[in-house]
Parts: C-alpha cells; structure tokens; sequence
C-alpha cells in the first residue's frame, strides 16, 4: 500500500478519536472557529473526507480528463470563493447533513468506512477516480488521497481548536505531504518569490501568505 494511504486511513483515525472527544459533543450545537460553520457541521465536513472515499473507488473508472493536483485547484470553484457565495454556503449545508445524526453516530460512521478503506486499499490500482460534483475530470486515486488528506488535516485543526483542545499531531510523512500541497498552492496564489521571503526572510515577506 502507498505511503498516502497510509497517511489518509493514520489521519482519518486521528479525526475519529477527536469526534470522540466530550469537548466536541459539549459544543456540538456552537459556533466554530470557521467562518459560518457551527461545531457540527466542521465535523461533519472533516468526517466527509472520509466518509466519501469508498463509493468513490467502487464507481466505474471515469472516461473524462485525468488530470494534476494543480490543475484540479485552477478548477475548483470554492478556492477563491468568499463564505457568502453560493458554492461556501454548499459546503456548509453538506457538513450539516452529514452530522445530522449526531456526534456518537458520525464517528461511529467515520470508523466504519476507515475500516473498509483499510481493506480494500492493498488490492485497489492507482486509477483515476471522481468525486460527485466535480468535474469534468478525474484525479489519479493517490492524488485525490493527498486532497483529502490536506482536508483532514486542516480542519481537524479547525475543529480541534474550535472546542479548545490540542491540534492533533500528523505523522511526519502526513505533514510533509500536506506542507508540500499548501506550499504549492501558496506559490500558485502569491508566487513564488513571495513564498521564498516568507520562509527565508521575514523583513521583506508579504504580511499575509495562504494557500488559499
């Protein structure tokens, strides 16, 4: 099994023992540390992360497009949208739905799924895959992992300290991948002169550098 899938199924369980968490369910119905999100709705898009991977890989191969992590970004919608446009108010409302039930059932959920990933992961080929609404284009599965699993790891940030608890710690080789894809997406928004400063030399670096 690659290296990325590891990291999604290590990252994914690491997202699970959070939902588990009696500070999650004693803010369930709160706001959240991100912008329009309630406590709820944060954990039920971090728990989609995972909870949308096993139909994806047992859908037929796509025919359309495959094609790089980067060109997905230069197509998304939601990257440059602000939280009042209609596709942040989208993802609000499907983190919404997917934590209707309640904490005790989506972590339940997000266990049972990382249980089948962990199964069928050995035996699944790199193949292009899709996600619903996406498109039209695929993404390799290993790269579609490595989406998913900058998801996981910003937002169980996000909810981590939306209910006062530590940000849990990625494996190393999770972090290095997600520094990477930020890295470049940061490159993508800015340039990459303006990176280099940030890194290398405060005085002369942007005031603010994100990703997205």
């Amino acid at each position: 099994m690659t290296v990325i899938r590891d990291d999604f199924l290590a990252v994914g369980r690491s997202a699970a023992q959070l939902l588990r968490e009696p500070a999650v369910a004693e803010a369930w119905s709160k706001p959240s540390a991100l912008e329009g999100f309630g406590v709820s709705g944060l954990a039920g898009h971090l728990a989609y992360q995972v909870l949308a991977i096993p139909d994806i890989v047992a859908a037929p191969i796509p025919t359309e497009p495959t094609i790089t992590v980067l060109d997905h970004y230069d197509r998304v919608e939601w990257i440059d949208a602000d939280p009042q446009d209609e596709i942040s108010i989208r993802i609000r409302s499907g983190g919404d739905l997917v934590a209707a039930d309640g904490c005790v059932v989506l972590a339940d959920r997000l266990e049972a799924a990382l249980e089948q990933l962990s199964a069928e992961f050995p035996s699944i080929e790199d193949r292009p895959v899709r996600i619903p609404l996406w498109g039209p284009w695929s993404l390799m599965l290993d790269d579609m992992l490595l989406t998913r699993l900058m998801e996981l790891a910003v937002h169980s940030d996000d909810l981590a300290v939306s209910v006062g608890l530590p940000t849990p710690v990625l494996p190393p080789s999770a972090l290095e991948a997600v520094v990477g894809l930020l890295t470049r997406l940061s490159v993508r928004r800015h340039g990459a002169t303006a990176v280099l400063r940030t890194l290398a030399r405060a005085e002369r670096a942007p005031l603010i550098i994100t990703a997205f």
